[in-house]
């Protein structure tokens, strides 16, 4: 248990332009979104667990498989794909009362609890020096900008890749912030963000149908399925 009051959040649409019926979909033999669901349940750090849908079929496969999860239906004005997250997520945090709020995404079914519980307890054991946590993935690779430009490297010295300075890519697989910042920045990253650096293989985000496939093979080679 966490001395803070910690509510997940777990946005879902029922409707994907490129990935039609992502949420519900079948990966490596249940719902995607059931892996989530399951790993931030798992999660002793995490109070609540809130699930955010327009889709009655996540409606009605949460109720039978997920009884101890708060669902919120989300209202017609929200249900564009083009409304911005944080939108969203104000509508349900002014519904559920937390000190803390963490959100993920029904897209990232390798996330791990014990990568969720270490990035919670990481942050907190810094708070209040950071005020917000957003999760990374490091990168040590030569980056162009269009106009072929170097962005983290000098190509007049020649490093080997391992040896360049990290840049972050955020992966979007975890974020924690509080009510006050959403409302006042009407973003969930702060002023004094922590980068959390997580383990690659755990940040697969599923956007397009390679993705889908790539990370439920990479999902049943980890898991000897």
């Amino acid at each position: 248990m966490s001395a803070y009051k910690l509510t997940a959040i777990i946005p879902m649409r029922h409707s994907s332009e490129r990935v039609p019926g992502k949420n519900y979909r079948d990966f490596a033999g249940k719902p995607l979104f059931h892996y989530v669901v399951e790993a931030m349940l798992n999660c002793p750090l995490v109070d609540k667990v809130v699930i955010d849908t327009d889709s009655p079929i996540i409606i009605e496969q949460s109720a039978k498989a997920f009884p101890q999860v708060l669902v919120l239906e989300r209202p017609e004005h929200l249900r564009d794909g083009s409304i911005p997250m944080n939108d969203v997520l104000l509508n349900t945090i002014n519904q559920v009362p937390s000190e803390f709020y963490l959100q993920t995404h029904s897209t990232n079914p390798i996330l791990s609890t014990k990568t969720i519980t270490e990035g919670i307890q990481k942050f907190f054991s810094l708070y209040p020096m950071y005020d917000s946590l957003f999760s990374v993935t490091r990168k040590q690779v030569r980056y162009w900008d269009p106009l072929a430009r170097p962005i983290n490297h000098n190509p007049n010295i020649l490093l080997r890749t391992q040896d360049l300075p990290p840049i972050y890519e955020e992966n979007s697989c975890m974020y924690l912030f509080t009510k006050e910042i959403l409302e006042r920045k009407h973003n969930r990253i702060g002023d004094r963000p922590f980068l959390f650096d997580m383990p690659e293989v755990e940040s697969q985000d599923i956007d397009v149908e390679l993705n889908f496939i790539m990370a439920e093979l990479l999902y049943k080679n980890l898991n000897k399925i």
